[in-house]
């Protein structure tokens, strides 16, 4: 079973630099794999190449899966930190 759900970015900036490495960051915390996807387009939360890849831009929506051990709880974190965040 997986966690997922979806986000839409309200930073003015999208997903730059800054947010990107603080979610790669958060995205490390967990056992679960966590993968975001943008336009039919996904990557591995824990890459930083791979985030900053997506181009996601203010606006922009992107679904989120989390999938493994701590699932529940990363998925929580994981969207409440985006929503803090980005």
């Amino acid at each position: 079973m997986s966690q997922e759900f979806t986000f839409t970015v309200s930073d003015p900036e999208g997903m730059h630099a800054r947010p990107a490495g603080l979610l790669v960051s958060q995205a490390q915390k967990y056992e679960s794999s966590i993968i975001i996807t943008r336009d039919g387009k996904s990557v591995d939360a824990k890459r930083i190449f791979g985030v900053m890849g997506l181009g996601v831009k203010q606006g922009d929506e992107v679904n989120v899966k989390v999938q493994g051990n701590d699932e529940a709880k990363a998925a929580a974190e994981f969207e409440q930190f985006l929503k803090e965040n980005l």
